[in-house]
């Protein structure tokens, strides 16, 4: 009897609490006489897509059902993947400024800044294939495009030779195939299959190719980090200036010369090791011996580098604005 009297209470109590959850729920919408409702306290909402969207100033077909979907589902991904997300504008605002002048002095349009992003995320980083740096070359590709690559120097991690480097693969593609989608997807696929797949399928559109999944979500994927990045605050997103990662204000020395130890040429610089390695991250080794008396420009930072910032306060209020 005492058992099933606690009992009882304990299910009393259970429905209040639930009733207590519904009671939170508040209306949103309203269709057809359907009433749709979502907690208070927690509520997830697709992404709008823009009614017209370009890539590299030609349009995407956006009204195509199978475009559309395709761009969603990216567009969902990058948006909902907040700190993935937010480090891509945090660093976009330290190495945008380098990459921007090389593409238009090179004449490749600026939104190949964000194929970039999409390979790298602006991170020095190496893939399971063995591809490397920011724009993710291989080494046959990086030498064939005249970086320097061997046991102490590795030149896909220069960022200003590897962007030089880069705009000239989206040339001969853009010669190639007569579009920037396609010389986008190219620099994916590798002109042999892109070549290989314009031939198979009879059409040399992007968006009308049947291709294997990381090849048929690539250029998806570089629209949707341009949609978000030029637009943060549309998608959630709001950084305050002073919370992005900043260029290091340096100067460059020019070394014709061997350098025996990196470490005591960063002590005669003012610096330690490591951050002439953040600068340089080219300087693959502690040595440089430079048998063929070349010269090399490296990065030396100004005084004052390193100085950090005061804490930053975040106010909710900044929420309601665009923050720029």
């Amino acid at each position: 009897m005492k058992k099933n009297l606690l009992l009882g209470i304990a299910a009393f109590i259970i429905m209040g609490l639930l009733i207590s959850s519904f009671s939170n729920n508040t209306e949103i919408e309203k269709d057809n006489h359907t009433t749709k409702t979502f907690h208070s306290n927690y509520a997830i909402f697709p992404v709008a897509l823009p009614n017209t969207v370009h890539f590299a100033g030609e349009p995407v077909p956006i009204n195509n059902f199978d475009v559309q979907e395709s761009l969603d589902r990216e567009m969902l991904i990058n948006t909902y993947w907040q700190s993935q997300t937010l480090l891509f504008i945090k660093r976009c605002n330290k190495f945008f400024p380098v990459i921007e002048p090389i593409l238009k002095e090179n004449g490749i349009p600026d939104d190949f800044k964000y194929l970039a992003v999409a390979e790298s995320g602006l991170m020095n980083v190496t893939s399971s294939a063995g591809a490397k740096g920011f724009w993710q070359f291989l080494k046959g590709t990086a030498t064939d495009f005249k970086l320097e690559v061997n046991s102490e120097i590795d030149e896909r991690y220069h960022v200003e030779k590897a962007t030089e480097a880069a705009c000239m693969y989206f040339k001969k593609s853009y010669n190639k195939f007569g579009s920037w989608s396609m010389a986008a997807a190219s620099y994916n696929m590798g002109r042999r299959n892109t070549i290989r797949q314009i031939s198979r399928q009879k059409t040399n559109n992007y968006f009308d190719l049947v291709l294997d999944e990381e090849a048929a979500r690539y250029v998806y994927r570089i629209i949707a980090i341009k949609l978000i990045l030029e637009s943060p605050a549309n998608y959630g997103f709001y950084v305050k200036k002073e919370q992005m990662y900043s260029p290091i204000p340096h100067k460059t020395v020019e070394v014709d010369t061997a350098i025996q130890h990196l470490a005591d040429f960063a002590h005669a610089m003012n610096i330690n090791y490591k951050v002439l390695k953040e600068l340089n991250p080219w300087l693959r080794v502690n040595k440089l011996s430079n048998a063929n008396g070349k010269t090399y420009q490296i990065k030396i930072p100004k005084k004052g580098y390193r100085e950090i910032l005061p804490n930053i306060e975040f106010y909710p209020e900044d929420s309601l604005k665009q923050i720029k």
